[in-house]
């Protein structure tokens, strides 16, 4: 917009009533938290939570309450780069109670019940329990809330635990536990089902015990290490992937390569209505017959036939290849958190090349990319 056009806008609001204002203080409000309309979600019939969280809410005359927005509850000043992170955790924090109601009971009947530590908390009119928007999440509890957008920052980028506890301003100590506790919820953002053909295959990951002290079942290694022998062995945990052509992954840590854990992994994810290709693993290959999901067997490393061009596991393999080069400068993932790990890298595949900090807060709160 041009200055013209912007002067002419600002000389409208004079006209405008106190309610098209606080429409406009909102729409203004959830541009600067990083929102874009998708997120504004309407509260369903009969709901009676207000549209916006108090810390954002504006007066009755239409005008923006500073003191909200930029006090805690005794009244002193929050530091003025938390205002906007808090607001953009304000924001993700509403659209999540919008979505679930009442994390007691599941109500959606829901009344503003005052704010505390920068974010609105509710009441449920059923169950009379009051709650906030971390309430039953991984985040519940944790402090220094105007940090985590920086968190979710370090997320996009992937960085170390030391440049993380850097940027946050935190502990490494802290910094770890953060990362888990936003990881916890994308572990299990996977699609309930995938559509057309479906690309299945096993990668391998050696296994580790990296940060655990005590009670080792063979001498540590140091900075990821290697294993002992070549090839497949219990050193190399298998790590199932399936891969749709619309870019949908769910994939899981087996506990064996067998039919039954490949059958816990994709029982009901991949159905007959789906065209499996594989490169001809047993435990694969039984799944299908079992399911009797039609089945195409490709020579390794799983190229298409000239007569059936569109048959292959080529995304599954990329995606194999940019997990592994992605988990490098880790230099070792936990086998204990490696289902975190690959939650996170799903989710950054799902969010595309341009994430925002907005919808890692999102993720980390349990709203779903993949639902």
């Amino acid at each position: 917009m041009d200055a013209a056009g912007f002067k002419l806008r600002l000389a409208s609001i004079g006209d405008l009533t106190g309610e098209q204002r606080g429409h406009g203080f909102r729409a203004l409000a959830m541009a600067e938290a990083g929102d874009d309309t998708d997120m504004m979600v309407t509260a369903p019939p009969g709901t009676l939570v207000s549209p916006l969280p108090a810390v954002l809410r504006p007066t009755d005359n239409g005008s923006a309450d500073e003191v909200s927005a930029t006090t805690d509850r005794t009244g002193n000043a929050a530091p003025a780069g938390s205002v906007s992170d808090l607001a953009s955790l304000a924001v993700a924090g509403h659209n999540r109670v919008d979505r679930t109601g009442c994390p007691h009971c599941g109500s959606q009947k829901l009344q503003g019940w005052g704010r505390v530590s920068g974010l609105p908390r509710y009441r449920c009119v059923d169950c009379r329990r009051s709650f906030n928007a971390l309430t039953g999440t991984p985040l519940a509890r944790l402090r220094k809330k105007e940090q985590w957008a920086a968190q979710a920052q370090a997320l996009i980028t992937g960085e170390s635990l030391v440049k993380v506890a850097k940027r946050c301003d935190v502990a490494v100590t802290t910094a770890f536990r953060w990362r888990h506790r936003f990881l916890s919820a994308p572990a299990l953002d996977k699609p309930s089902q995938l559509t057309g053909i479906v690309e299945v295959d096993e990668t391998y990951i050696l296994e580790s015990f990296k940060g655990k002290r005590a009670s080792l079942p063979r001498p540590a290694h140091k900075r990821g290490g290697m294993a002992k022998t070549r090839g497949l062995s219990a050193e190399q945990i298998p790590v199932l992937v399936a891969r749709d052509r619309l870019g949908q992954t769910t994939d899981a840590v087996l506990a064996k390569r067998d039919r039954a854990s490949v059958t816990a992994a994709l029982g009901g994810v991949v159905t007959p209505d789906n065209q499996l290709c594989c490169d001809g693993g047993k435990a694969i290959v039984s799944f299908a017959r079992k399911a009797k999901i039609p089945c195409c067997i490709l020579p390794k490393p799983g190229g298409p036939r000239p007569e059936a061009p569109n048959l292959h596991i080529n995304n599954v393999n990329g995606y194999h290849g940019r997990l592994k080069e992605w988990l490098r400068p880790f230099h070792g993932v936990a086998t204990k958190y490696l289902d975190h790990y690959l939650g996170w890298r799903r989710i950054v595949e799902a969010l595309g090349d341009d994430p925002r900090r907005q919808d890692w807060l999102r993720a980390a709160l349990g709203i779903r990319i993949y639902q």
